[in-house]
């Protein structure tokens, strides 16, 4: 357990300000995630250390197809959400508290774990990361140290304030879900516009930010959703940052039919052609096709990836396009073969 330091006090209850859902915590109680608990008027994180997994997994998995290509990050996990999806893939860890009889794997011990498996960074990710805020401060910082990379897979409902202390402690990649839109009923509880917010705030502060978008059928896939997004990401992020279009599977206890490739590749076609993005991936179909960078001026292929790896890399030591010399946006070094 540690002391977390962003709180405010509400009389006898306090306010998380870890993410935006803000939990006003009475005296003894947890917030939503469950991992922050109101401890004789103190934010106390009982998730510290508290992990589910620990594995070394490629960072193109994540999914990032344009932060440290062909890398391999270190990748953990906690216990507990605080969106709780219904189709969510990792129901087990994140529908759970953090166990009580769970060894705490301090930060040390986590960035020695990284440096002799040959990993190049870590990555938190499996549940979501703002249940491990206060851990990933200290694992980040101390990872940094090492010269390792830190990045998250995270819906990026973190507050303003918690985001730019994560930065700053190192974390410079970030996958953020897009879950959906205003008018969606699913999640209603959820401002959508604060997560775009979020990754603008990122990107603005330096890091590298992709965005994915879970086509979940007959929830967020309708019109108006997908307009909504596609036009709040050209307008706040830019043409230059990847999206990631992914095929839902049925899971937990959402029980609509997987996504249909057909609606996915519409989907790509009207973000591409309609809206301008110049890097749209389709995912959780195995297609090397739809997970190859292309140069958005000359159409020639620049990155080929398959099973989560690099097969062919074509840019220049600039990253730029070999046959127009076109920019392509990477954040960080690619890992040779």
């Amino acid at each position: 357990m540690k002391i977390e330091e962003l709180y405010q006090k509400k009389g006898n209850k306090i306010r998380c300000l870890v993410c935006e859902r803000q939990c006003i915590i009475a005296e003894g109680k947890r917030g939503i995630c469950k991992n922050y608990a109101n401890l004789s008027g103190r934010l106390i994180h009982l998730g510290y250390g508290k992990l589910s997994a620990v594995e070394s997994r490629p960072i193109e998995i994540k999914p990032f197809f344009h932060y440290y290509p062909n890398s391999t990050a270190l990748t953990f996990s906690g216990f507990g959400c605080n969106f709780y999806c219904p189709w969510c893939q990792n129901y087990h860890l994140s529908f759970s508290e953090p166990p009580e009889d769970t060894r705490e794997v301090l930060p040390e011990e986590l960035v020695n774990l990284a440096l002799k498996s040959g990993d190049n960074g870590l990555c938190a990710s499996f549940n979501e990361p703002a249940t491990l805020y206060t851990y990933l401060l200290d694992s980040f910082e101390l990872a940094g140290r090492e010269g390792l990379y830190s990045c998250l897979v995270t819906n990026g409902y973190f507050t303003t304030k918690a985001l730019k202390r994560l930065i700053e402690s190192g974390a410079s990649g970030f996958s953020i879900d897009i879950k959906g839109c205003p008018e969606m009923k699913v999640l209603s509880t959820v401002d959508h516009k604060k997560v775009f917010r979020n990754a603008k705030e990122a990107l603005n502060l330096g890091a590298h930010v992709e965005m994915v978008y879970l086509i979940v059928t007959n929830t967020n896939d309708f019109e108006e959703c997908y307009r909504w997004i596609f036009k709040k990401h050209v307008e706040l992020l830019g043409e230059d940052t990847p999206l990631h279009i992914n095929r839902y599977y049925p899971m937990n206890y959402w029980g609509e039919k997987e996504t249909p490739v057909k609606r996915l590749l519409m989907l790509k076609e009207v973000a591409q052609r309609e809206y301008n993005l110049n890097y749209v991936y389709i995912g959780n179909i195995g297609s090397i096709k739809h997970e190859t960078t292309y140069c958005p001026k000359c159409g020639e292929k620049l990155i080929i990836r398959s099973a989560y790896r690099v097969l062919t890399w074509r840019l220049t030591k600039n990253n730029k396009c070999p046959k127009c010399g076109t920019k392509i946006p990477i954040y960080g070094e690619f890992n040779p073969f």
